[in-house]
């Protein structure tokens, strides 16, 4: 009876657990996984030599459409004004990097490295 009761009782729990997580909203950290993903997508072209503007452009559109995405996936910051001045800053640096695209490894890598900052300045205030 005590084993049967043991087993009952992992079962519930099991699924109140996911139950409770299936509430959660995943839009955020969907968000920062996809940018995450992007962005070192770009850092190993650098890495793999690949630094053309047709392999790395697909990149940097993605990153900023999901930049259009923070506030939204923040909605308790999307008011903080040092929030929409990082998120501001994001746009900025990929509008500038898809407008003027690197066209050698070393740019970006540069150009990267900027995106990674303005991230790494975000997460600094906020995580």
């Amino acid at each position: 009876m005590f084993l049967i009761g043991l087993v009952i009782g992992a079962i519930a729990t099991v699924m109140a657990v996911r139950a409770i997580q299936a509430r959660k909203d995943h839009f955020h950290e969907g968000v920062m996984h996809v940018q995450e993903w992007h962005l070192g997508q770009l850092k190993s072209k650098v890495e793999q030599n690949r630094c053309a503007a047709t392999d790395t452009l697909p990149n940097l559109k993605a990153l900023r459409t999901m930049a259009d995405d923070l506030e939204p996936a923040f909605p308790d910051l999307a008011d903080d004004k040092r929030f929409t001045e990082h998120a501001s800053l994001m746009r900025q640096r990929l509008d500038a990097a898809i407008a003027s695209p690197p066209l050698t490894c070393a740019s970006l890598g540069t150009t990267a490295s900027s995106i990674g900052e303005a991230c790494k300045a975000c997460h600094q205030d906020f995580r």
